[in-house]
């Protein structure tokens, strides 16, 4: 992205002045070099997401910004309820995708003898890859009660256990979901999906905590360095993407009938109040529950593995955030307090100490932030920080970025090579596609260092703990 288009305000902060049919300003939180890394369609998408009716304050993009659809990836923007839009592609088509870390109890010392067995139990308990299934199958009843009550149904089902509520985003559950508002396709589509990774950037890593930032906060979480984390990176599978292909559709004809002049056919969306609107924040919302609970099916899959090895460990859940979602959330703006329809896409929330929707274990501190790496890299743990309430709408990154497009990266690299590299860097990788592991090679990310870097200097979030994986099962 060419710098000369934007103000730079601080050294991780940089605007976009409102012009043409923008309503607010844009505003870009990432440092230069990694400005300038940045598709230049990241410009034309964060600025067009400014000229949607109701948009609130301004329209931004976190440091590991990339193009999306409609809205770019790492994009964040709120809207107010009566004059506002929902928009499918502000959330994305996988939705309530997110990452999950689990506590073991275990040191690295305890897990480097067995790190191979270790990888075969994970590997063989979670389902992973293209058009997985799992040994979960659901009639309509149990697929609409899973669609109401998310996390809370799986506990129900005996996955899990109701401590593990307490540290899920929504306490496990999206309330108003509407599961009459999800089409028979989706929900045929996730009939025997649930306990499953799915493919793409997805994954479950065994990691090492390999550096504490913050050790008040490190302390808080239950974090030390030497400490063996899981951490579980997956979504709503085939029903959010089916929901988001047809709303995206419906969308783009009810922009045009209530008058809403779009920039680009894929910003479609709908005033929140119609009916479409309606229906989607219903449909999206079952599919939050929908991941929500496929983690917590998941989670109970990791721990039976563990059991296996590892007969004492109790895995607690540390949290489970989401980055593709719209929600409603109170901000204050100038001294006033709004309820406002907040998207996040690829986007992690990250509210700040005090917040009463951060678990109570936390409230001192702050939400935990998890920040999913690449397989070859790092992860990261950060804390909400109430600055970010203030200039994101308490929103943070998600990960690395892509730096490149999947098709590329299977062009410069071969799938057995990045295994057997990583294998030699002490990193055991199990999946079902060469290609796929080609796709996610760490080369094709930004390097989540620098953006995890730039989103703790911006203020959005404060940086925890750095994890390096051990075993990572890879869709």
């Amino acid at each position: 992205m060419d710098t000369s288009q934007l103000n730079r305000k601080s050294e991780h902060e940089w605007w976009i002045k409102a012009h043409g049919r923008m309503r607010v300003p844009a505003i870009i939180y990432a440092s230069k070099a990694l400005i300038e890394d940045m598709d230049p369609k990241v410009y034309e998408q964060v600025t067009n997401v400014a000229t949607l009716p109701g948009i609130v304050k301004a329209s931004y993009a976190m440091p590991d910004a990339h193009w999306g659809y409609g809205f770019p990836i790492g994009g964040v923007a709120a809207f107010d309820p009566e004059e506002g839009v929902v928009s499918a592609g502000g959330v994305g088509f996988d939705i309530s995708c997110g990452v999950r870390t689990l506590l073991t109890g275990l040191r690295v010392e305890d897990v480097s003898a067995v790190r191979q067995q270790l990888a075969e139990m994970l590997y063989h308990k979670v389902p992973a890859g293209v058009g997985s299934t799992g040994h979960l199958r659901l009639d309509a009843t149990e697929m609409d009660a899973m669609l109401s009550r998310g996390a809370q149904w799986a506990v129900e089902q005996g996955y899990g256990s109701g401590n593990d509520l307490e540290h899920i985003e929504e306490r496990g559950r999206m309330r108003e979901a509407r599961p009459d508002c999800v089409s028979d396709q989706a929900k045929k589509r996730q009939r025997d999906e649930m306990g499953t990774l799915g493919s793409g950037n997805h994954y479950l890593e065994v990691q090492q905590v390999t550096a504490i930032y913050d050790a008040d906060i490190a302390a808080a979480y239950g974090l030390h360095e030497g400490d063996v984390v899981v951490s579980i990176h997956c979504g709503s599978r085939g029903l959010g993407h089916q929901i988001g292909t047809e709303f995206m559709k419906r969308m783009a004809l009810a922009a045009g009938r209530h008058g809403i002049d779009l920039p680009d056919r894929e910003l479609a969306c709908a005033p929140i109040n119609s009916d479409v609107g309606q229906e989607y924040l219903g449909a999206m919302r079952a599919a939050i529950n929908c991941a929500l609970a496929n983690r917590q099916i998941i989670t109970h899959l990791v721990r039976e593995a563990f059991s296996e090895v590892f007969p004492r460990a109790r895995l607690p859940l540390l949290y489970d955030v989401s980055h593709n979602t719209c929600k409603v959330e109170e901000h204050t703006i100038g001294g006033k307090s709004y309820r406002l329809f907040v998207h996040r896409k690829g986007a992690t929330r990250s509210f700040g100490p005090g917040h009463p929707d951060v678990p109570t274990a936390y409230r001192d501190v702050g939400q935990p932030v998890l920040i999913g790496g690449t397989m070859g890299t790092a992860s990261f743990i950060l804390a909400g920080t109430k600055e970010s309430m203030e200039r994101s709408f308490g929103s943070a990154c998600h990960g690395a970025g892509r730096s490149m497009s999947r098709h590329a990266a299977t062009k410069q690299w071969r799938g057995r090579e990045v295994i057997d590299d990583l294998a030699g860097r002490g990193i055991i990788i199990r999946s079902p596609s060469y290609r796929g592991v080609a796709e996610e090679a760490p080369g094709a990310y930004k390097d989540v260092s620098a953006v995890v870097e730039s989103t703790d200097r911006a203020g959005l979030a404060r940086t925890v703990a750095r994890l390096e994986p051990l075993v990572c099962v890879k869709g």
